[in-house]
């Protein structure tokens, strides 16, 4: 089987990024195979995949907006930033309430300063952060600018902790379990992200990809969305 092009991935959670390129690979038989951005583990949705000398335009598509649907609870801080990560703090945070709430989110909707976690493959000397934040190691970080277009809230559970639903309009580079982060700090709470859905990379939206499984039962050059 030989194609270029870019193929639309619906990425489940549990695995990486990188192992669905593996099962790309195999499924195809084309080595020349890449992704245009990350998705953590515990995070689903759209990984844009080139393929052949799509992978040349790596850059046009690395570079595009991105939007998401997230969860965040408040009041519990993990050392990823993430529900993967070791609870490191809690605080009742049954005191808050929406309009609060509502009013922190609304101040990072705009172009802010954001620090790479730690947990994260960001390199400084050399070493991805994340390799140095297992050795136990925290090391400064320059921000990054990014921009936050638009959040908007879908809904608020309240509680001793409460729970946020929100979608997010956002540039490149932009880490949503560190925007989580930053609104639990700013509310005073402290909080994490517990879940995240890619659904929109550029002009690709979620609604036209397609699952590994379907892959692996059917023509892979089918769903091809963008012949190259």
């Amino acid at each position: 089987m030989s194609f270029n092009g870019i193929l639309l991935i619906d990425k489940p959670a549990g695995i990486t990024s990188h192992d669905v390129i593996y099962k790309l690979r195999k499924i195809t038989g084309i080595k020349r195979i890449g992704h245009t951005g990350t998705l953590d583990p515990m995070a689903i949705g759209l990984l844009v995949i080139l393929v052949g000398s799509a992978t040349k335009s790596a850059s046009q598509y690395t570079n595009a907006d991105k939007e998401y649907h997230a969860e965040m609870v408040i009041g519990i801080d993990t050392d990823t930033q993430d529900r993967q990560g070791k609870i490191v703090s809690t605080k009742d945070a049954s005191g808050l309430d929406k309009k609060r709430i509502y009013r922190s989110i609304k101040r990072f909707t705009k172009e802010i300063e954001q620090y790479p976690p730690m947990y994260s493959a960001v390199k400084i000397g050399g070493k991805k952060l994340y390799q140095l934040a297992r050795q136990g190691k925290i090391v400064k970080r320059d921000p990054r600018k990014i921009i936050i277009y638009n959040i908007e809230v879908k809904s608020i559970r309240l509680g001793k902790y409460p729970v946020v639903e929100f979608s997010v309009a956002c540039s490149k580079g932009t880490y949503i379990r560190t925007l989580c982060h930053d609104i639990g700090k700013d509310l005073g709470y402290g909080a994490h992200l517990s879940a995240l859905k890619r659904t929109k990379v550029g002009n690709f939206s979620l609604e036209n990809a397609v699952t590994i499984k379907w892959l692996e039962n059917n023509n892979p050059q089918e769903a091809v969305c963008l012949p190259m």
